[in-house]
């Protein structure tokens, strides 16, 4: 009898050690996943200056605000910096998705380090003044490959005042870019651009969305060369060299010479904001086209 309750006894210890062994191994391999779960799926770098342009300022703070909580969601990694000297290729090497917020490179070394990481199967999106371009300007077209051969836009030719909504026009709704998309949707405020380049005309080019005919007369003026009655504007393209998108979206609408604060907000707009999210998110995973 007392052998047999010895037995029990010890049968019942190894029992509890070995229960408590596994409840450890499976936590620490629940752990492990959740880990290995919990690991971004990909990491994006915006770059930026954030110095000239009330509107610009605005965008860029705006952004910086609301890309994290993206990341956050979607789960990839996101970090924002003012210094250029990072586009190069050894901190590009842990990069999957570089993006210009408001300017672009202007030394010839990180000009080159972006360009080498496009056609070595990087990503890249794009907002607003990081395409400008205009000979004579602080922002000169002096250079060829960004401005021609990936943008396809060349030089700036003019834009509407002032700041204000367009209805835009979905042009390829099977692109991963716009999938869930209705055709039409209003936009948040914007300065529009108008380019030297032809966008249409480039076969390497594919629009995405355009600024549809009901929003004209498109701006308030007052001068009235910046209010357009007509023509046609893409505002969202990509060129398919590349994996790339850019977006003539990032100028907040500001009450210039009077608070010089914010009176429109870029993230403010879900159907806006679901169209860059699938943009990123496509660049990233390199999913879809």
């Amino acid at each position: 009898m007392f052998r047999f309750l010895h037995l029990f006894a010890n049968g019942k210890s190894r029992f509890v050690r070995c229960r408590a062994a596994f409840l450890v191994f499976a936590l620490l391999g629940g752990s492990a996943l959740h880990a290995e779960e919990a690991k971004p799926t990909f990491h994006a770098v915006a770059f930026y200056t954030g110095r000239s342009d009330l509107a610009h300022i605005s965008f860029v703070k705006e952004a910086r605000e609301w890309f994290p909580r993206v990341a956050k969601e979607h789960g990839f990694s996101f970090q924002a910096t003012t210094n250029w000297a990072d586009l190069n290729p050894e901190f590009l090497k842990n990069v999957q998705v570089v993006l210009f917020l408001d300017t672009r490179p202007e030394k010839p070394e990180q000009r080159k380090a972006f360009e080498d990481y496009m056609k070595h199967g990087g990503a890249w999106m794009g907002f607003h003044f990081s395409a400008f371009a205009l000979t004579p300007s602080a922002y000169p077209q002096n250079w060829d490959w960004y401005h021609d051969d990936f943008l396809g836009s060349d030089q700036y030719v003019s834009n509407t005042w002032r700041p204000t909504s367009a209805v835009l026009r979905v042009e390829d709704k099977d692109h991963p870019a716009t999938r869930g998309l209705p055709e039409t949707f209003k936009s948040s405020p914007n300065e529009w651009y108008r380019w030297k380049g032809d966008l249409r005309g480039n076969p390497n080019i594919k629009v995405l969305l355009s600024i549809d005919p009901t929003s004209f007369p498109l701006g308030t003026g007052p001068k009235q060369h910046e209010i357009w009655h007509s023509g046609d504007y893409p505002v969202v393209w990509t060129n398919t060299k590349f994996r790339m998108i850019y977006f003539n979206m990032g100028h907040n609408d500001m009450d210039y010479g009077g608070t010089n604060k914010s009176l429109s907000a870029t993230f403010d707009n879900d159907v806006q904001n679901k169209l860059i999210v699938n943009s990123l998110m496509w660049l990233g995973t390199g999913e879809g086209k």
